[in-house]
């Protein structure tokens, strides 16, 4: 479990707010996109403390935008900050805050679905499986629409060991949709308990931070938003490949809860007669 950082004394010189930097480069949330603009860095310094000590750390922003949760990450005293942003929109305004926090700052206009960052950072930074994290933080305020198809991702990465977990287990902060961050982290038994909370609790120690209100984002999303902290295990709950598990998993919870035992029950069937077919084939050909 991370422990609570402290924000560094070493801070970037005065700039301009989130607000002004929206303003000046004439900004506005992308709703296909499902931006939504978080300006209280209050609120920003909350996530970086939340994500742990990062003095010295390598940090690697998904969705950075106008840049609040970077102005944070930079004042936590890191050594390299790397952040990968879509929209080439925000560019301008981030290529500023590198400006301010000279060999600090690194700028990838890059798609971070694709974005291969087990090749973005130094060698020397990987650790043991078995030893603490590494020095290596996730840290991002996620738009909707690729927040649940990224965590899947690099759970996935975690059963491997690889993408952002070459350097060991990478912790990750992330921020999602009050509700999805529920179903993350609920326990068995919970009424949150859904295919998200088994997939990434069988390879994470998942906590639920706190909440983000709805008001504080620009343009006010419908929902509130939760921050997520993700610690891969050392051992994963469930010694079985990452795509069984997904496929169980999601035949358990595609019918309603007390119904639930039917998914489990015709994916084992299905199962039993692909290997009987298997074995039918086996004796075939040794037959031949």
């Amino acid at each position: 479990m991370a422990a609570s950082g402290k924000l560094s004394t070493s801070r970037l010189p005065p700039l301009p707010t989130i607000r002004e930097i929206i303003k000046l480069f004439r900004l506005q949330a992308a709703k296909q996109l499902s931006q939504n603009f978080l300006l209280d860095l209050r609120l920003t310094d909350k996530i970086v403390r939340k994500a742990g000590n990062l003095t010295n750390a390598y940090v690697y922003e998904v969705g950075p935008g106008p840049g609040g949760i970077t102005r944070s990450i930079l004042n936590a005293d890191v050594t390299e900050l790397l952040v990968v942003e879509k929209d080439t929109r925000f560019i301008p305004g981030l290529q500023m805050l590198s400006d301010a926090a000279p060999g600090k700052l690194r700028i990838v206009h890059g798609d971070v679905l694709t974005f291969k960052v087990e090749k973005a950072f130094s060698e020397s930074l990987k650790r043991p499986w078995e030893d603490d994290p590494p020095n290596v933080h996730i840290i991002g305020n996620l738009p909707f629409s690729v927040s649940t198809p990224l965590i899947i991702k690099w759970l996935e990465n975690i059963s491997c060991r690889d993408g952002p977990f070459v350097y060991g287990r990478t912790q990750m902060t992330l921020t999602f949709q009050k509700e999805v961050a529920e179903r993350l982290a609920a326990n068995t038994g919970s009424k949150q308990r859904s295919r998200l909370s088994v997939m990434a609790q069988y390879l994470c120690n998942v906590r639920h931070i706190f909440t983000i209100p709805g008001q504080a984002f620009v343009p006010k999303p419908e929902v509130d938003v939760g921050v997520v902290h993700f610690t891969p295990l050392v051992q994963p709950k469930i010694e079985q490949p990452f795509k069984l598990v997904e496929k169980v998993v999601q035949n358990v919870f595609q019918f309603r809860r007390k119904y639930c035992h039917r998914g489990l029950g015709e994916e084992l069937k299905r199962r039993k007669s692909k290997n009987e077919e298997k074995e039918e084939d086996d004796a075939e050909n040794y037959r031949l």
